[in-house]
């Protein structure tokens, strides 16, 4: 387990004090996959630079698997750091070596064997997708490929923590979706605790269990990915969540739809996990003297299930009753009223 407790990290400039962290309060439990989402200057980069002493804290405590790593220095934070690896967003690997020496160049440091070294690291050439090209030197690898051998080498002293920089940040859409896959395979094949910093809500979406937002270097919403999905607190996760499911747009649709046809009324339908697979509009048409126009709608998949949300506006001469029937279902209801 991970605890984090009034940690705050303050440096001196030339303009004065900045404080990058602001008294955070964190529990990260082991086998978990915890988010940290916030835009440039947040403080999330110098929060994960604390868990394993690249930075120490101002003030507060940091404990990680019960190494207290804001205290300890020289040989003890070095056998904590035997424990949290990291994975960097532009990769940093060995320009010289190849994919097979880049990856035993931590069991080289701790001494392990030529025998153990050569075994471990084709498990591991294995685990993250990379046989035949064993003997390629990074300037010969894509983007993809090169933060899998980042893994690959953060894996290799078989740590019990993973922080990730940024790891997906510079890669295209579809090469960071298999480096979420595999972030979320490793996790449920060795149980491993990750622990990720990123400005992008799909990433989050996509492979955490919980996630904490950043904001001026305190955590101003913490929760199951699913509940903030389903109800964002703070503005700024308001605009994290509506940058994935384009509320933005749903909101000018609502208000030019107001505009041009005042009479009716509209409705916000929010499902979760299996009410998003309920034929709910069906039953209403069917059972209601009403038309239903579906305004927009999605579906976002998070680790703990489908949440979804659907605009929709009513017309007809029972819509008070199609409107009572969707607030006897197992589904949030919004009517957005007229202006």
């Amino acid at each position: 387990m991970i605890s984090i407790s009034k940690v705050s990290k303050i440096f001196n400039s030339k303009n004065g004090a900045i404080s990058a962290v602001d008294d955070v309060n964190l529990t990260i439990n082991d086998g978990e996959i915890f988010g940290v989402i916030g835009y440039s200057g947040a403080g999330k980069s110098t929060l994960i630079r604390m868990l394993n002493g690249l930075e120490i804290p101002s003030e507060g405590t940091i404990d990680v698997n019960g190494h207290i790593v804001s205290q300890v220095k020289g040989q003890k934070l070095r056998s904590a750091r035997h424990e949290i690896s990291m994975i960097f967003q532009h990769f940093n690997l060995l320009w010289s070596r190849t994919v097979r020496k880049n990856i035993a160049f931590p069991l080289e440091i701790t001494k392990v064997s030529k025998e153990e070294r050569n075994k471990r690291v084709d498990e591991l050439i294995d685990l993250v997708g990379l046989k035949g090209r064993e003997d390629a030197y990074p300037s010969q690898l894509s983007g993809g490929q090169k933060q899998r051998v980042g893994i690959a080498r953060a894996l290799a002293n078989n740590p019990k923590v993973l922080l990730c920089d940024e790891a997906t940040s510079a890669l295209d859409p579809e090469t960071t979706d298999s480096i979420l896959d595999l972030l979320v395979d490793i996790n449920e094949r060795l149980g491993l605790t990750i622990v990720l910093i990123t400005h992008e809500m799909k990433v989050i979406q996509k492979i955490c269990h919980r996630v904490a937002v950043m904001e001026d270097g305190k955590v101003v919403e913490l929760g199951k990915v699913l509940e903030v999905f389903r109800n964002p607190q703070q503005k700024i996760t308001q605009r994290f969540v509506g940058e994935v499911s384009e509320t933005g747009n749903t909101k000018e649709a609502i208000e030019n739809l107001v505009s041009h046809y005042p009479e009716g009324k509209i409705v916000k339908l929010t499902f979760v996990g299996e009410q998003t697979e309920q034929p709910l509009i069906t039953s209403l048409i069917k059972n209601y003297d009403i038309n239903a126009n579906i305004i927009q709608g999605s579906i976002s998949q998070t680790q703990e299930g489908s949440y979804g949300t659907l605009f929709i506006h009513l017309t007809g001469t029972e819509e008070e009753k199609a409107v009572g029937f969707l607030k006897t279902q197992p589904v949030g209801i919004e009517v957005i009223n007229h202006d």
